[in-house]
């Protein structure tokens, strides 16, 4: 079959001949499979049916007992094993990890948070930041809270909660005043408030004229009423 004379040039990672890939670009370390595979590498695996979709396929698209084979690029990835790791944690060991590994696991999710803000999912972003937050209380790092607090006063401002949007700026001037991105953030947050205060003015404005015109329409009737009497 075509599979198999495809599989005789294929490297056998298991050691078994289950599962057989051939590195189409090389990427920066050896391949050991998709799990392993790095950034920027373009691969193809053959996996027979024990590793794809077994006796039942995947009907209509998949028969049963199929070989599959599988092309893979790998275009970024973020490494999560120590973040998966810390949070596996308890409250207790959470005290005792090292600095290096806490900082790592509050970058990584902040990165976590710039991927899902680049792809608008404003919402997931804000998840991420949270996060990222919180496990940098604990160490009160300000080195890393400082760009946390613009990301999540930026990504308030974006959902349009300005609120929190100027909470977050403000969290991010205790840290450093003179901060431009944290006093922009505000400054985009303010504006709305600055509309919604000029449309109600603009309203009370109106009802206190239109009050002042009904008060004079009264008093001229009363003085008419006065004249005639």
């Amino acid at each position: 079959s075509p599979f198999h004379h495809l599989g005789q040039q294929m490297q056998d990672i298991l050691g078994d001949g289950e599962i057989l890939k051939e590195v189409v670009q090389p990427g920066e370390g050896p391949p050991l499979g998709i799990l392993t595979m790095r950034k920027g590498e373009f691969s193809c695996f053959l996996f027979l049916p024990e590793y794809a979709y077994g006796a039942m396929g995947c009907p209509p698209h998949i028969p049963p007992v199929a070989t599959v084979l599988y092309e893979v690029q790998v275009l970024d990835f973020l490494d999560s094993a120590q973040v998966d790791e810390f949070f596996s944690m308890s409250v207790v060991e959470h005290n005792t990890v090292p600095l290096s590994m806490l900082l790592n696991v509050v970058d990584t999710e902040r990165r976590f948070g710039n991927h899902c803000f680049n792809q608008s999912r404003f919402e997931d972003a804000k998840d991420r930041y949270k996060q990222a937050e919180g496990e940098d209380e604990k160490r009160s790092i300000v080195a890393v809270q400082l760009p946390i607090y613009l990301n999540l006063s930026l990504t308030q401002v974006r959902l349009d909660r300005h609120l929190k949007a100027m909470e977050y700026g403000h969290k991010a001037l205790e840290i450093n005043p003179n901060n431009t991105k944290a006093l922009f953030h505000c400054g985009q947050a303010n504006k709305a408030f600055d509309i919604d205060i000029n449309n109600l003015l603009r309203k009370l404005a109106i009802r206190y004229k239109d009050c002042l015109d009904k008060e004079k329409e009264m008093c001229s009737k009363m003085f008419a009423d006065f004249v005639k009497k």
